[in-house]
This record gives structure tokens, C-alpha cells and sequence, in this order.
């Protein structure tokens, strides 16, 4: 016994069902894009601020284990026209060329009314300095960083007492005593 396959014409989505599901869709899309870029801007300046904040910790401490003085450095550089934010850990004995840096993420960069360490006027590099006993060299600052596309979202790490305290921070809607609203 042979079976007919049949077929209805009422089989299947019209037209005009697909165009308004591709419309809903693209809507949503819509409205979820900006708070999607948001998290993903938060989630970058926020691993960024860690990086920052470790590679900060350990001049600290290689400088007390070592009694001698150590660096944090930061700059801003061109990579494949492309601007990077690099940090390295140096001796201060060690020219920051020679140091080896590593990069932040290629979508964050440095927020300059924001950021106050100690700027070399040659090479544009900015510092902080630990001494052997992990103090600071009489430097306190503070690094904020912002995300390509927007600088709303800010993340910060300072260098707030001279016995070397460091602490990280975010952006507020209100300036603080130092006009800075990363704190």
C-alpha cells in the first residue's frame, strides 16, 4: 500500500509573518546593543584596573624584597595604528625602554585630566616609584583609564598615603576636593 504525502497550502510562515518577526527581533536588538556595549566597556576597564592595580602591588613588593627602588610605568604607544595603553615593572635602575611591557586591553585607554603621576617631559612615560622599604619616592597619583568609545565609565588606582597605600576607584556623578570624578 502506497501512502500520498500531502500537502496543505497553509504550510509554512507567510511573507508578511517573517518580515514583522525579523522587525521584532532587530527592535530588540536595538534597545539591547547600548547596554550590552556598556557591560562589555565595564567588564574591559575593570579587568584593566586590576592589571593595573597588580602590577602596581608587586614594584611594591619587589622593592621591599629587594631593597631597592622600583618602578610602575605606564604609556600610551601605536600598535598597527592603533592606540595601546602598556604598563611595565622595572628597577629604577632599568630605563623604561628596556623594560618589558605588557599590554591593556586595545580598547582602553588613558583618561589624561584624570591620570597624575609623575610624567617624563622626554619620553612621556608615567611613573610611580617604591622605595625599599615600599614607600612611595614622595609621589602620590592617581591612574584613570576609559573605554575607546566612551569616557563616562571610568575605573582609577591610586597611590594615596606616602607609606605607598593604593586603592582603586570608579567614576561618580560629583567631583571630589581634587575636581576628580574617579575616586
Amino acid at each position: 500500500m502506497r501512502l500520498k504525502a500531502h500537502y496543505s497550502n497553509n504550510a509554512g510562515f507567510t511573507l508578511l509573518e517573517i518580515i514583522i518577526a525579523v522587525t521584532m527581533i532587530g527592535i530588540l536588538c536595538a534597545i539591547a546593543s547600548p547596554t550590552w556595549i556598556g557591560f562589555v566597556n565595564r567588564q574591559r576597564l575593570n579587568t584593566a584596573q586590576h592589571q593595573v592595580y597588580r602590577g602596581m602591588q608587586e614594584a611594591k613588593s619587589q622593592a621591599v624584597l629587594e631593597k631597592v627602588t622600583w618602578q610602575f610605568s605606564v604609556r600610551e604607544v601605536t600598535v598597527d595604528d592603533k592606540p595601546v595603553v602598556q604598563w611595565a615593572v622595572h628597577p629604577k635602575s632599568v630605563s623604561p625602554a628596556n623594560a618589558i611591557w605588557q599590554n591593556l586591553d586595545s580598547h582602553i585607554r588613558l583618561y589624561r585630566p584624570e591620570t597624575t603621576f609623575h610624567k617624563d617631559k622626554r619620553n612621556g612615560i608615567q611613573r610611580v616609584q617604591f622605595n625599599y622599604i615600599g614607600n612611595t619616592n614622595g609621589q602620590l597619583g592617581q591612574l584613570t583609564l576609559v573605554a575607546n568609545n566612551s569616557d563616562k565609565v571610568k575605573r582609577c588606582v591610586y597611590v594615596s598615603t606616602l607609606i605607598g597605600t593604593m586603592r582603586m576607584g570608579k567614576e561618580h556623578p560629583k567631583a571630589n576636593s581634587n575636581k576628580k570624578y574617579c575616586y
